[in-house]
This record gives C-alpha cells, sequence and structure tokens, in this order.
C-alpha cells in the first residue's frame, strides 16, 4: 500500500511522535496552523471517516481515549482545543487514511473553514 500515514506508522517516513499505543499514533503536523497541532491516526488502514464500520470502529475509540491525554500532555486541556476530521475531497481531506487534527495554544474562530 503506498499510504503516507502507513509509511509513517511503520517508521520509513520520520515523524515527530508526541504519542503512541497499540492502537494510535500521533504527531506533529509538517504544516502547523496552530501553536499545538498533531496529526492522530489509527494504526490500521481505514480510508476515511466513511470507512467506519463495526469492525474498525474500535481505532475510532481508542483514538477518542488518546485525545485529553494528548492535550493535557501538550499543556491545551485546560484552556482548551479542536480536533477535526476531514473526509473527502470536498472536506479537504488530502491524505487518504483516517485521522484527526487536534489543534491548540490558541483561540479558535467560529464557523470553522
Amino acid at each position: 500500500m503506498d499510504c503516507l500515514f502507513c509509511k509513517i506508522i511503520a517508521g520509513e517516513i520520520p515523524s515527530t511522535k508526541v504519542y503512541e499505543d497499540e492502537m494510535v499514533y500521533a504527531f506533529r503536523d509538517i504544516a502547523p496552523t496552530a501553536p499545538e497541532h498533531v496529526v492522530i491516526v489509527p494504526k490500521k488502514h481505514i480510508t476515511s471517516a466513511n470507512d467506519i464500520t463495526e469492525e474498525n470502529i474500535k481505532y475510532v475509540t481508542a483514538i477518542w481515549a488518546a485525545v485529553p491525554k494528548i492535550a493535557k500532555d501538550l499543556g491545551i486541556a485546560e484552556n482548551g482545543y479542536r480536533v477535526v476530521n476531514n473526509c473527502g475531497k470536498d472536506g479537504g481531506q488530502t491524505v487518504g487514511h483516517l485521522h484527526f487534527h487536534l489543534m491548540g495554544g490558541r483561540e479558535f474562530g467560529w464557523p470553522a473553514g
């Protein structure tokens, strides 16, 4: 498989890891849009949110369990943060591997996008 995030998880492409467990890998975004910007991915290849199934939902659950741990470790839990998932071309997804952006360290506006 020629997936950028699968190669990062496998260590074939370097990344700055901030968290890892048996189901989740999180690393610093190479083009951050906030003072703290981490990409969180499942270690199993899931193409997008459209491909979440009963069989692989445990990876998404593991990501959401990791989010507050990562936010606390980054020092952004108390003031708040944003978690974003882009799905498909119109949603802004640029890598075909389910991923979430955890961003914090500044105030965000609304509406997003």
